[in-house]
């Protein structure tokens, strides 16, 4: 696939029609690549309104008219609903109005309704132009030139309800704010002991509901897809009560849309009657949280995901034809992918008919694997009672090499699992050398762990082989039957170790698994590493506050010292979210030459109306073009156009609350891995003992695109640079050409990675949401 240049008389068009975190970066993507490619670009102000409207409203756009843009929440170019369009009258304007402006290229960010409007547009236009030559309001020579109309649609919505995309723009987003929330009333709860009740939005879908509740460890979750059972009010103030005996508070959360199975709507006062006048009498409070959802500073997943759409959809609207069905850009795993328009639609509305029905079940199901699954995971971690029947098993877990955000979450997950499923939980602390002082683990002890960065049973880098003797002879004093380890690199190498150290020990032939867990995000066998997200959101809202300070200053160049080892992944998707002009990393070779380009590029763009320019440099990206020496470069060659500083993030990476994605990540990671060393078990029990030593008795946990999956760790020995920390392919490396383009490097954006239209949606089956 290559760039196709539009012809001169095209043009492609942007209007949002709904206001969400990450709008103003998928319009930036757009504008600055469709430019990139030779188009003119324009904005329509307030949507479908301006659309038919005209006039003013729609306006050319610039490089420069989309700068500062990442940072802002909802859209700087204007929202609004329109009832006029919804005519053939409204729609007849706005046709008029492209025609005469040449335009037949159109990018529609919105949810389905919205797109579903385009598609009817696009549908009736040679109708419409048809009309307006008849009326005489353009001619056959302008109704010739713009004789079809070319649709592409982006999907924003912080419902996350529209099939055939893992995220919806402004989602993720959307998350933060609540659990943001969440985490002040939860200080809040435990001091007074109260019972909160928070009502987030969701007319039609629970996934920000669910996922909250998940990413919480909430007591109960009402959302539409699945009503709780009759009389749920009894069954509620139960597992109400049974918590408060461990737990200073409780805290339930309800969609909007929530209903009984009656398709009554359960609300979140009617909860709080239940719940203090008529059952337990417990202090109840019931906040609603409204839209305060939509705003905000949009997340960094949300500006990668809304940059990554607007990029494909300038591609799809270059390569299409009149023949092109509508198209909307969607994400499957970490990949762009192109769908048909109306199949995605289809499949939406078929969540709701199945809901209207009384198909809760299929509900669920027709959301997607990923939904069904954090709906099961939710009700396992809920459950209160472990069995009567123990397995006599022990599994025990520690924590390996550096802490970050989300190891807690995982370590509750696989916890409580276990729990569950008759096991003895062991609790190790500091690592592979703690390994000795296993200690039992209980469901209360593990409480609001979700919440919690760093590591609560401490974490160590020491690797096993220096301790091997020890650690066989305390795995039969403890008498564990499994191993589950979350770490990092160092993880990923000490059970390298101890799957070799089977040959010698028979103790350790035992099920492992390990669960990556690392701000490098450079664990081979998985596309991302718990602790990441919660890393990257922080390099980016820092270099959104390094980058205001230079707000009324001279032109000012900041160069920012991420961490990473020699994994580049935190550098270039911070670069991505935060629009760094350049993030030199060790997977990219660089040299003199480069630099000296880098700063060339720099000090033409500050020759304009920018001002502010980022370097992001991984700390080590190369051991001689140190941090010191870039600043020296570029401060030395701007002088006289802009000055330098320099800061090095150093720990504070490491640090801070895990962010939805983590909590959330963690908590389903930990359960999987859990589950599958139940049914190892088993598989591996012979003549009244446990012995494992096949090579798939040993895996890693990993996230492969949209998927999660275990693969044995001998297996990823050959996929691994062990000199240098990281997987010999990283997926992420393809957004790079992205980072540059929008920095307006003139450089070839390889388009091999990017998947065309697919004909059917997996033959109508559900669309996986993401972990």
């Amino acid at each position: 696939t290559r760039f196709v240049p539009l012809k001169p008389e095209n043009l492609i068009i942007i209007y949002p029609v709904r206001v969400f975190a990450g709008m103003n970066a998928a319009v930036r993507a757009t504008v600055r690549v469709g430019l990139y490619t030779g188009a003119k670009v324009f904005f329509v102000h307030e949507g479908y309104q301006g659309l038919v409207d005209g006039g003013d409203n729609i306006r050319p756009a610039t490089w420069e008219s989309v700068s500062m843009m990442l940072q802002l929440g909802g859209t700087v170019i204007g929202s609004a609903r329109c009832q006029e369009f919804r005519t053939k009258e409204g729609r007849a304007k706005a046709a008029c109005n492209l025609v005469k402006l040449g335009i037949t290229n159109l990018c529609v960010i919105g949810g389905d309704g919205s797109l579903t409007g385009a598609n009817q547009f696009r549908n009736e236009w040679s109708e419409l132009l048809a009309e307006l030559v008849h009326a005489g309001k353009i001619t056959s020579d302008e109704a010739k030139k713009s004789s079809h109309l070319n649709i592409v649609g982006m999907v924003g919505s912080i419902d996350n309800d529209f099939c055939g995309t893992d995220m919806t723009i402004g989602t993720d987003s959307a998350l933060h704010r609540i659990m943001e929330v969440v985490d002040a009333i939860t200080t809040t709860a435990q001091s007074h002991q109260r019972t909160f009740i928070l009502e987030v939005m969701g007319r039609h879908c629970g996934y920000l509901a669910l996922v909250t509740a998940l990413a919480c460890g909430a007591d109960w979750v009402f959302i539409p897809e699945m009503p709780p059972e009759e009389k749920w009010e009894d069954h509620l103030c139960r597992r109400l009560a049974e918590t408060r005996r461990s737990s200073r508070l409780n805290v339930i959360i309800v969609a909007e849309g929530a209903m009984d199975k009656n398709g009554k709507p359960i609300t979140s006062n009617q909860i709080k009657h239940v719940i203090y006048n008529q059952k337990l009498g417990y202090d109840t409070r019931a906040t609603v949280l409204g839209h305060v959802q939509r705003g905000g500073t949009p997340s960094a997943f949300d500006r990668i995901l809304g940059s990554r759409m607007g990029v494909e959809a300038v591609m799809a609207l270059l390569e299409a034809t009149p023949d092109t069905p509508a198209c909307v850009v969607s994400l499957s795993g970490n990949t762009a992918v192109r769908l048909p328009l109306m199949e995605c639609v289809q499949v939406t509305k078929d969540v709701s008919k199945a809901m209207a029905e009384g198909r809760y079940e299929d509900a669920v199901k027709l959301r997607g694997k990923s939904f069904e699954n954090n709906w099961n995971t939710y009700k396992l971690l809920a459950h209160m009672h472990p069995p009567d029947v123990k397995s006599n098993v022990s599994v025990a877990i520690l924590n390996v090499g550096a802490p970050c955000a989300g190891m807690n979450a995982a370590v509750r997950s696989a916890v409580r699992i276990g729990i569950t499923q008759g096991h003895h939980m062991l609790a190790v602390h500091d690592g592979f050398e703690g390994l000795a002082q296993g200690l039992p683990i209980t469901w209360t002890e593990v409480g609001g762990w979700t919440g919690k960065g760093g590591s609560m049973l401490g974490t160590k880098r020491t690797l096993p082989a220096k301790v091997m003797e020890e650690i066989s002879l305390n795995i039969a004093k403890f008498n564990i039957h499994g191993l589950i380890i979350i770490g990092g690199f160092e993880a990923f190498v000490g059970g390298l170790e101890l799957l070799a150290g089977r040959q010698k020990y028979e103790e350790l032939c035992i099920p492992i698994v390990m669960i990556p867990a690392t701000v490098s995000n450079n664990v081979p066998g998985s596309d991302f590493s718990i602790g990441a997200d919660t890393a990257l959101n922080t390099i980016t809202s820092t270099c959104d506050r390094i980058k205001q300070s230079a707000a009324g200053t001279k032109r000012r160049v900041f160069i920012i010292e991420t961490m990473g080892g020699y994994c580049g992944y935190l550098a270039t998707v911070a670069g991505l979210a935060s629009g760094a002009d350049a993030a030199y990393i060790f997977e990219e070779h660089f040299n003199i030459h480069d630099l000296k380009v880098n700063v060339e590029h720099l000090v033409e763009k500050m020759k304009t109306t920018v001002k502010r320019g980022l370097i992001l440099r991984n700390e080590k990206c190369n051991p001689n073009y140190t941090t010191d020496f870039i600043f020296s470069l570029y401060s030395e060659e701007g002088k006289g156009v802009f000055d330098c500083r320099k800061n090095v993030l150093g720990h504070m990476q490491q640090g801070g609350t895990p962010t939805p994605f983590d909590r959330n990540f963690g908590t389903k990671m930990g359960a999987k891995a859990v589950l599958w060393l139940t049914d190892k078990l088993k598989e591996c029990y012979r003549h009244g003992r446990i012995f494992a030593n096949t090579p798939g008795s040993a895996c890693v946990l990993g996230m492969r695109k949209r998927t999660l999956m275990f693969q044995p760790l001998d297996e990823l020995r050959d996929q691994t640079d062990f000199e240098h920390r990281i997987p010999k392919t990283e997926w992420w490396l393809k957004l790079r050409p992205i980072m540059k383009i929008l920095a307006k490097y003139k450089i070839n954006l390889d388009t091999s990675e990017h998947a065309h239209m697919e004909h059917v949606i997996q033959k109508r089956s559900p669309v996986l949401m993401p972990v």
